[in-house]
C-alpha cells in the first residue's frame, strides 16, 4: 500500500480545514496536526495528517484519490508552492515497526504509530524546502566573497549593497522563524512510547544531518550579510572622509583669497 508525504504550501488554515472536514469522515485534531479517517462501508479506506507548517501524508490511498484530497486542500493553503515536493514510500504490516528501502513496516494499525511516521516524513518534506531556500540565496550571493577576493572590494553601489542585504535578511529570518518545525514535536511529550517510531523515521530521512547542514549554510549566509554590511560602513566612512576632505580644501581656497590675495 501507499504511504506518500506532499508539501504544498508555507501553512495551513487549520481550524477552516478541520472544520471542512467533517463532512469526509471521522476527524480528531492532535496538536498542530489534523487526522482524517475515511471510511466505506464500514472499510478504512486510508489515513490522511494534515500538518499546520504546510504538509500532507496519505496512508493507504491511491494516487488519483491524493490527487482529489490535494486539490480539495489548496483553498486552504497559504503561500502554496510553485513546486511541490514528495516522498513515497510502501508500508506493510509486519512482526515489527521498521523502515527499509522505503518499505515502512507497521506492528499494528495503531493511528498513533502512523502520526508518529507521518511526523518524520513531513519533517523530512520542511526541511526540503528550507534547503532549497538557503541553497538558493547562497547562489545567488556567491559572487559577493568571489570579487571581494579578486578586487578587494565589492562592486556594488550603496543602493544595490542594502538591497543585497535586505534579501538575506528576509530569507534567514524567513528560515529560522520556521525552523521549529523541525525539533521534536511536542506530541511526544504526551505519548512519549511513540516517540521511538518518529526517530526511527527522521534517523532513516537525515533529518537531523540535513539539519546541521542547513545551519552551517545559514552560517555562511549571516558571514556574507557581515561582509556586505562591513562593505557599507566602508563606504559610508569613505564617503564622509571624502566630504571632510573636500570642505578643508573649500575652506583652505577660501582663506588664501580672503588673507593672502585679498579677494574677499
Amino acid at each position: 500500500m501507499r504511504c506518500t508525504g506532499y508539501c504544498t504550501a508555507s501553512s495551513y488554515e487549520t481550524l477552516p480545514l478541520f472544520q471542512s472536514l467533517h463532512v469526509r469522515g471521522k476527524v480528531q485534531l492532535y496538536r498542530d496536526v489534523i487526522h482524517l479517517q475515511i471510511k466505506e462501508e464500514k472499510r478504512t479506506v486510508g489515513d490522511v495528517f494534515y500538518f499546520s507548517y504546510g504538509a500532507v501524508v496519505f496512508w493507504g490511498f491511491s494516487e488519483k484519490e491524493e490527487q482529489e484530497i490535494l486539490s480539495e486542500l489548496k483553498s486552504f493553503e497559504k503561500d502554496p508552492f510553485l513546486r511541490i515536493e514528495i516522498d513515497e514510500f510502501t508500508f506493510v504490516y509486519g512482526e515489527t515497526t521498521k523502515i527499509n528501502e522505503d518499505i515502512i513496516s507497521l506492528q499494528n494499525k495503531n493511528i498513533l504509530t502512523k502520526l508518529a511516521i507521518s511526523y518524520g516524513i513531513a519533517q523530512s518534506l520542511k526541511l526540503i524546502i528550507f534547503e532549497e531556500k538557503v541553497q538558493k540565496t547562497i547562489d545567488h550571493t556567491k559572487q559577493v566573497p568571489n570579487e571581494l577576493a579578486k578586487k578587494g572590494k565589492i562592486p556594488l553601489s550603496r543602493k544595490e549593497i542594502s538591497k543585497k542585504m535586505g534579501e538575506l535578511f528576509i530569507e534567514r529570518n524567513s528560515i529560522n522563524l520556521h525552523t521549529e518545525v523541525l525539533d521534536t514535536p511536542e506530541f511526544f511529550w504526551e505519548h512519549p512510547e511513540f516517540e521511538p517510531f518518529y526517530r526511527r523515521t527522521t534517523h532513516y530521512l537525515d533529518v537531523s544531518k540535513r539539519g546541521d547542514a542547513m545551519n552551517k549554510r545559514l552560517t555562511v549566509i549571516h558571514e556574507l550579510f557581515e561582509i556586505l554590511s562591513n562593505e557599507l560602513n566602508h563606504q559610508h566612512s569613505a564617503r564622509l572622509e571624502l566630504t571632510i576632505i573636500i570642505l578643508i580644501v573649500i575652506e583652505v581656497i577660501l582663506i588664501l583669497l580672503k588673507d593672502v590675495f585679498h579677494l574677499l
